[in-house]
Order: C-alpha cells, then sequence, then structure tokens
C-alpha cells in the first residue's frame, strides 16, 4: 500500500514509525511532517487542512490509505472530500468530528445518551458565564468551545480566577475557539485516557494511557499540550474500561449514528475516575498527543492493520495483540513553554541514541537547518521507552534525555509518577 500520513508533529512521527513495520506499507508520505519524520519516510509540502489540494495528491501520488493525524484537517471536512473521491481513510467526518471541535455539542451528545459528565452551562457572553460561575462557586472548569491545540482548558480555584478566563477567552485569548464557552463543574478524582477504534457500528478498545498535562512537577503550573504520558493507566483497570465502553463510549456511539453521522476513526476519552466510576472529562477525535507516542510504540506494526479495519468497516473481526509491557515518554520542551518560547536551538547529541523497538526519539517541533537539527516548536522532543516494568521504561526514556543536549529546553522529572509510587 502507498500510505499518506496527514500531520507533522511527535504522533505522527510515532504512526509512521509504527506504519513502517507492518510489510504492508510499500511507500509512506507524511505531510508536512518534521525533521525526524524525514528520516524515515518522504515529506510532502501540502495545505492539509484543503480537502481539494490533499485528494489531488493522492490522486497525483497513487496513495491508496490516508491517515489523518491532527484534530484540525478532520474539523476542516478533509476526511469527507477523500470519501467522496473514493479514498480509503482513516479519521471521522466533519459533522463526527464536533466530539472535539465543540465542548457544547459533546455535551449535548453526552445528555441525549445519558453519558456521565460534568454539569455544564453554555454560553455566548462573559456577563452569563460569570453570572453562572458566580451561582456555582469555584474550583470551576472555563473551558473555550472550540479547538485550542490542548490549552483551551483553566481549572479556576476562585471565582475570580474564573471570571478572569471568561475574560480572556471571550477577549480573544485563544481566538475564535473562545468565542463561546462551556462552564463546567469541577470533577475530582484521576484522570486517564482511553482509546478506542470505530467503524460507524463496532467499537474495539485498543489501550490505555495517562497524560501529564500541568507543566510542573507534582502537576502544577499551567497546562500544556502534554508533557509525558505512559501505558497502561494502572487506574483504568479492565473493570472500569468495561464501565466506560457501557455507559459512556457505546451509547455515544449510538447517538452519534442516530443523529446521522455515524463515527469512524479513533476516539480518545478522557475519563475522571472516583470510587471505581468513570466519568467523561472531554472527546478526542484524533490519537493524544503524546499518548499516541506510548501507544504505538507498545502496538507496532499491527497498528496499521488496525486502522485499515476501522475504515474498511470490519472492526468486527479485528483484534488487538498486547504484550505485557509498559512505554513512557518525555516531552523535551523548549524554555517558556507554554508560553512564549524562542525557536532555533541547535540539539545535539540525537545521533547516538538508540531506534529500536523499545527505544526512541519522536520529533514533535524540529527542523533541519544547514545539517542541525533545531527546536521549532514548543514541545520538539518525544524521549520514549518501554520495559517490562513501567520503572524499567521510565528509566530508558530518562537515561535518553540525559544524553540530549538542548540548550534552552527542559523536561518534567517526574513523569509517571502516580504509577510509580
Amino acid at each position: 500500500m502507498n500510505i499518506l500520513i496527514l500531520g507533522g508533529g511527535g504522533r505522527e512521527h510515532s504512526l509512521a514509525w509504527a506504519v513502517l513495520q507492518n510489510p504492508k506499507c510499500d511507500r509512506l508520505v507524511v505531510a508536512p511532517g518534521n525533521a525526524g519524520i524525514a528520516a524515515i519516510a518522504e515529506c510532502a509540502a501540502l495545505d492539509i487542512e484543503d480537502g481539494g489540494a490533499v485528494a489531488g495528491f493522492v490522486t497525483e501520488e497513487a496513495i491508496d490509505f490516508v491517515i489523518i493525524g491532527p484534530e484540525a484537517p478532520l474539523a476542516a471536512g478533509v476526511a469527507d472530500r477523500l470519501r467522496d473521491a473514493g479514498v480509503l481513510v482513516f479519521g471521522p467526518s466533519q459533522a463526527a468530528a464536533q466530539l472535539e471541535a465543540s465542548k457544547a455539542f459533546t455535551k449535548q451528545v453526552c445528555d441525549a445518551a445519558g453519558a456521565p459528565t460534568a454539569a455544564y452551562g453554555h454560553f455566548t457572553d462573559a456577563a452569563a458565564a460569570k453570572a453562572y460561575v458566580t451561582a456555582q462557586g469555584a474550583p470551576i472548569v472555563i473551558k473555550a468551545d472550540g479547538l485550542a491545540a490542548g490549552k483551551g482548558v483553566i481549572i479556576a480555584e476562585t471565582a475570580e480566577a474564573a471570571h478572569a478566563a471568561i475574560d480572556d477567552m471571550f477577549g480573544g485569548a485563544f481566538g475564535g475557539a473562545g468565542a463561546e464557552v462551556v462552564v463546567e463543574e469541577f470533577m475530582d478524582g484521576e484522570e486517564a485516557s482511553f482509546f478506542v477504534l470505530c467503524d460507524g457500528t463496532n467499537v474495539l478498545p485498543i489501550g490505555t494511557a495517562q497524560d501529564h498535562k500541568r507543566v510542573g512537577a507534582g502537576d502544577t503550573g499551567p497546562n500544556t499540550g502534554g508533557m509525558g504520558a505512559y501505558s497502561p493507566a494502572p487506574v483504568l483497570t479492565d473493570a472500569i474500561a468495561e464501565r466506560a465502553l457501557a455507559e459512556i463510549i457505546r451509547p455515544t456511539m449510538a447517538e452519534m449514528a442516530a443523529r446521522g453521522m455515524p463515527y469512524q476513526g479513533v476516539l480518545y476519552a478522557g475519563l475522571m475516575i472516583k470510587d471505581g466510576a468513570p466519568r467523561l472529562v472531554e472527546y478526542n477525535v484524533r490519537f493524544g498527543d503524546p499518548e499516541c507516542q506510548v501507544l504505538m510504540m507498545r502496538l507496532g506494526a499491527q497498528a496499521l492493520d488496525l486502522m485499515q479495519a476501522a475504515a474498511e468497516a470490519r472492526l468486527d473481526t479485528a483484534q488487538v495483540n498486547w504484550a505485557d509491557d509498559h512505554a513512557m515518554t518525555v516531552v523535551m520542551a523548549a524554555d517558556g513553554y507554554p508560553g512564549s518560547y524562542a525557536k532555533g536551538a541547535v540539539i545535539r547529541g540525537l545521533d547516538g541514541l538508540p531506534e529500536t523497538s523499545s527505544q526512541m526519539v519522536f520529533h514533535a517541533g524540529s527542523k533541519r537547518v544547514d545539517g542541525d537539527i533545531t527546536a521549532s516548536g514548543g514541545r520538539v522532543l518525544n524521549v520514549t521507552a518501554r520495559g517490562a516494568q513501567l520503572s524499567e521504561a521510565a528509566a530508558r526514556a530518562y537515561e535518553m534525555v540525559d544524553q540530549i543536549d538542548f540548550p534552552g529546553g527542559f523536561c518534567r522529572r517526574d513523569i509517571g509518577w502516580r504509577a510509580l509510587d
């Protein structure tokens, strides 16, 4: 098969790495890719949110299968454009992608499906949102309704902080994503990520993970796109996973089908777990980043078979073969992230690192300049390892981190602390 992956981050590097292990893959193109991806696959300059341009490229390059990595092309309807052209594609329709593109839409679907989630209010003006906060009290959660690159969520400890977050969102801090705001009940418990593949009818669980959203050690500081992750997540036991499927995910899929927008692709359910009961925090309509990196390291070549089965609506015949292992990824980010940060720092020490089924550095925001690998984003590298135990995976990951010379970069040193404790 000739395969095209859309995207250029750490998620797409790990997807490319897994896909290339499968003998079905004859040729792999990634658009736009990054410096790490360019070392293992062809990269193409392509506007991945332009469905017509992507469809034209697919025809010109005789692409058989398209895997859409990020949420923005999905929200822009690229999957629809490709399906209309008869192309096999992994990723939901524009209508179904509203499960991530609109927090309010997801809440309405959960209400209709009876899926347990936080109580909420949906607002289009600041005054009404502030009045709701005042009535509910704090702590409380303020969310930009639209896509905000994983950063449009503020957990406000006081009503004053919530009011300030509301002003920021309606004031344009998150661009168009904050034109509408959802205010949610604060849910306590332990958060974990549950990943399932869907083909419009069938649902197949493919793994669990736990992300570290806060920038600082001990889960402190502002939210980020994710500072590291590990898989599996011990808190998401088989019993809790089955309950999440029965109470949250399958009812959601049934409701989506009833609305005429059957869901096909990967569905990432962020769950808050307390006393053995899961409640939905959010849905994402793509593999998480950096959760994808640990899932791909554990799945390997079979990831392509599973994504193809979802795209061809035959998940009822598919099966996941898990090794009894653990994986961890540590994000190396530019100083200042998730605020303002400098670009262009030269990164050294990567050439001597292992590139095996147990240890890989996936590039997130990197660029090759005059032969050097340089930092071009906030999250720059995903240092990823697997082991028989999580402690072994952690030791391998941090051993690689310590060999990387990244001036102006930093990472959290406590990834996996909940499970390791």
